[in-house]
């Protein structure tokens, strides 16, 4: 056993792992704090708890798995994944039992969840690893081959039908977070430079000229998110900005060390232990403590796109491109939310926002990478010396 646990440590990226630990780590005691001068409980941190301790597990699992074996083997994981996801394109809030399928966790027509008792799932998580894993493929598979017009016409199948099907769903920030994910490793994939300036060029101003021809196409919700950043003084939609305004208030407050964890002194900020878990964190911590989140996120950023340089072959790159465009998205549209430059839209902050599926799904992204990592080093290691 002893020598299996080892070897197992020689291979593995211990510090990537490490990284990810200390994160899940920081978000519990904040949260602990949370619940002591805000919630009244600990259940957002007994949940992170749970959801971390699993997911360090399932990332050591998984990390010992073929990565190559899981790409194949898309069409079992895609179907449970996008079968989840399917039910509630179509059922909302509909109970069965213990099961609420297409739950509406936070009143804003976001159906994207299942409730069982009284825990929630949100199948777009699994369906995000999925994706990245077949899109990896994919480009594996074109060997270099991407501006060509038939493989570059399915690829943008591949990219856009996800993020639809997700925004049909209600959720358009993970939708956003899909999209993300597509484009980048698109990019990584050889996709021309031309034609990426084309694309974004043309989807500003397309999507500019599409809302002023159909402003309806946004719910009314989301279209006064947006003019509240535009217009953050107007008093019409003061009740849309309150969430944002504490939230840069509570980070301008903290000062350099913050009002002190567990000390009651803070700013308030509505459904803080979620989406503006960054702003309460530089509240209580201060700028060092929110320096020192970035800085974790940032290396964990570098470390993935470490493995992919050093992976062994295309699919391993591409599922590492992948997992950091999720954890780059998602940073950068959070804490956009927080510093109110972006309208709030339902993104969590990778490991620090408290929620079990979104902790454990962003873990077995951990474990693929770890798993990529130690087929390259096994490779390097079987190949010997180079005379």
């Amino acid at each position: 056993m002893y020598p299996l646990i080892r070897r197992y440590l020689r291979r593995v990226d211990v510090l990537y792992l490490a990284i990810c630990v200390l994160c899940s780590a920081l978000s519990v005691v904040v949260l602990v704090s949370l619940g002591y001068s805000q919630l009244g409980s600990n259940n957002k941190a007994s949940v992170q708890v749970i959801a971390s301790l699993l997911g360090v597990m399932l990332a050591i699992v998984f990390s010992t798995v073929d990565y190559r074996a899981l790409a194949r083997a898309w069409p079992l994981h895609a179907t449970v994944a996008w079968g989840l996801v399917l039910p509630t394109l179509f059922l909302h809030n509909v109970n069965t039992g213990v099961l609420t399928i297409g739950y509406d966790a936070g009143g804003t027509s976001n159906y994207s969840w299942y409730r069982v008792g009284g825990m929630t799932f949100q199948p777009a998580e699994l369906a995000k690893i999925s994706f990245i894993l077949t899109l990896a493929l994919h480009l594996s598979q074109l060997r270099g081959q991407v501006n060509k017009p038939k493989n570059l016409f399915f690829l943008l199948i591949h990219v856009i039908v996800p993020p639809l099907l997700i925004h049909l769903q209600g959720d358009d920030g993970t939708a956003l977070v899909f999209l993300g994910i597509g484009l980048i490793m698109l990019y990584a994939g050889g996709l021309s430079h031309w034609l990426v300036g084309g694309v974004l060029v043309g989807g500003v101003v397309g999507g500019g000229a599409l809302l002023m021809l159909k402003p309806d196409l946004l719910k009314g919700y989301q279209f006064q998110r947006i003019m509240a950043i535009l217009t953050p003084e107007d008093p019409a939609l003061s009740d849309i900005t309150y969430q944002q305004n504490k939230g840069a208030m509570a980070i301008g407050t903290g000062g350099l060390t913050g009002q002190g964890l567990f000390s009651g002194d803070h700013i308030f900020v509505p459904n803080a232990w979620n989406d503006f878990i960054f702003a309460y964190l530089a509240n209580v911590l201060g700028f060092l403590g929110a320096a020192a989140v970035l800085i974790l996120l940032f290396a964990l950023c570098l470390r993935t796109l470490r493995t992919a340089l050093h992976s062994s072959d295309a699919l391993g790159r591409f599922i590492c491109v992948g997992i950091f465009a999720a954890l780059f998205v998602q940073c950068v549209i959070n804490l956009g939310m927080n510093l109110q430059v972006l309208p709030v839209i339902g993104v969590t902050l990778p490991f620090f926002s408290a929620g079990g599926s979104s902790v454990v799904m962003m873990y077995l992204c951990v474990g693929l990478v770890l798993s990529v990592g130690i087929h390259a080093k096994n490779t390097r290691l079987d190949a010997g010396p180079i005379l």
